[in-house]
């Protein structure tokens, strides 16, 4: 079994026609850049950043991560979910972790929920970050979308948007489809 990480927007050559097996499918935000791409292991990360920041110095930052059929499978959302949290109270005294929604979404199981930490220790700002997680069947698969300030309402609004946009979809299930042009 075979997962592919495909950012559309940031390979604008590719089309859907060119998909194999199972595939993370997120866009490249309007006016962000990648700029930090690794594969570590059976772990591919990718973080994206607004045009004029970097991943070393960055106010806003979308963040996936594909655990490419890793053991990570045998791991439930919701257990993903708590180890997430659990990490993240024990770094920001005053963290919390809130649940937004778990359903599914073109076949494959999701939980969306959210992290905000008041003042970061580390960087001495808030800190809030959505978490979108999708349990495929070949891989598990992470998208997050980072503040490093208390974003507005409209901000929320947009990035839940791009967050739902997320999906998984593979090639080889009817009930998974994915998009057959571009």
């Amino acid at each position: 079994m075979k997962s592919t990480f495909l950012l559309l927007l940031a390979l604008p050559c590719m089309s859907y026609a060119s998909l194999l097996d199972e595939n993370l499918l997120v866009t490249l935000p309007t006016g962000y850049k990648m700029d930090f791409q690794n594969k570590q292991g059976t772990i591919v990360t990718t973080e994206m950043v607004p045009q004029a920041e970097s991943v070393s110095n960055w106010t806003e930052m979308v963040t996936t991560q594909v655990f490419l059929g890793s053991k990570i499978n045998n791991v439930t959302l919701a257990q993903f979910q708590t180890y997430m949290g659990k990490t993240w109270l024990a770094a920001c005294k005053d963290g919390n972790v809130t649940p937004l929604k778990n359903g599914k979404e073109n076949g494959y199981d999701f939980s969306l929920w959210v992290q905000t930490c008041p003042l970061n220790s580390a960087t001495g700002k808030p800190e809030n970050t959505w978490f979108k997680a999708i349990k495929g069947n070949d891989s598990f698969y992470i998208v997050q979308k980072a503040f490093k300030f208390d974003p507005t309402k409209e901000q929320v609004a947009q990035w839940t948007q791009y967050l739902r946009s997320a999906i998984v979809c593979d090639t080889r299930l009817v009930e998974s489809p994915c998009p057959t042009s571009k």
